[in-house]
């Protein structure tokens, strides 16, 4: 008994961790560097032109772009938190400070859970849009988009701290490897050196709270739309309003699907949560803007007024 306690003394906290990432070969590395490098390139320049596009141009100052530039805002810092050091790790040495490993859980998760509810409130504001025109103005007030806005962004401060102190607040004094390319909390509960059955189970219950939830308020507010659209009597009404809302059902799918592989099926195979996690915190960020500009007239048309003002501006 006196050798396993003296053992477990002689054990101190791990103050760095080794990111294992994609793969070990070098060939694949680069290849990765220049991958992870373009998308970052388009995230950030996507959602930035996004941003100025909503704040500039008068005929998107509407609701549903509101919040539309705070996804953009979200996806803007939660691709910054992974990407920069993903790529450092992929050009260097792949270490990361248990103090930055840390700042790395809680601000992925912030972002993260942030834009889980802003899906969801986009959802009810398309839902409001397409069934209840009459009464639309009246309910989505600036007032009342602010509070939601900022419900969203409080909601996922508080979902960020609670699976961030769950996360921490065990023990890690053995192996300092994780099996990620980045700091994600199932990944690193595979290294605690305590029973991890709380941690796991409050992962789950606040993945039931920003997944589970907002996603049954998705479904509940489409399949009202889709009610409301089968009974529309012309054509054309019933292609505005899979135009309006198509590209939302889309960043949904994408997101919550990668979303609840990863937080609601914990034990699913390593290489598989690996790639699920590279689609939702890497991929997704860079299509959000980019789905939305495509297939959405009005952002179209305000790109369009922005280039020929900068074009009359130089000559």
């Amino acid at each position: 008994r006196s050798k396993k306690n003296m053992s477990q003394m002689n054990q101190t906290w791990i103050t760095e961790f080794l990111l294992l990432g994609l793969s070990d070969d070098s060939q694949t590395q680069l290849l990765l560097f220049v991958l992870f490098l373009v998308i970052y390139l388009v995230t950030v320049l996507g959602n930035l032109l996004l941003i100025t596009l909503v704040l500039t141009d008068s005929q998107l100052h509407t609701p549903m772009y509101f919040f539309l530039c705070n996804l953009s805002t979200a996806d803007l810092f939660f691709s910054t938190t992974i990407v920069p050091q993903a790529l450092f790790n992929l050009s260097r040495r792949k270490v990361i400070s248990f103090i930055g490993c840390a700042a790395q859980i809680l601000l992925f998760l912030l972002f993260g859970c942030t834009e889980c509810a802003l899906l969801a409130v986009m959802s009810y504001d398309r839902y409001l849009a397409i069934c209840d025109p009459m009464h639309y103005p009246l309910i989505m007030t600036w007032r009342v988009c602010g509070y939601m806005a900022l419900g969203c962004w409080t909601t996922g401060i508080l979902v960020s701290l609670v699976d961030t102190t769950f996360t921490l607040r065990l023990p890690y004094q053995g192996d300092n490897r994780i099996a990620h390319f980045f700091c994600e909390p199932p990944a690193m509960l595979a290294l605690a050196s305590a029973d991890i059955h709380s941690a796991e189970t409050a992962l789950f219950l606040m993945g039931v709270v920003i997944l589970l939830a907002p996603l049954s308020l998705i479904l509940v507010s489409y399949g009202s739309i889709l009610m409301t659209v089968i009974r529309m009597k012309t054509t054309s009404g019933r292609l505005k309003a899979f135009s309006t809302c198509g590209s939302h059902l889309l960043v949904v799918i994408l997101f919550y699907g990668s979303g609840i592989i990863s937080y609601m099926t914990p034990k699913s195979a390593k290489l598989l949560g690996k790639l699920v996690s590279m689609f939702y915190s890497v991929i997704t960020p860079m299509l959000n803007p980019l789905i939305y500009s495509l297939k959405n007239k009005d952002v179209k048309k305000a790109l369009r007024v922005v280039s020929i003002k900068r074009l009359f501006v130089k000559l």
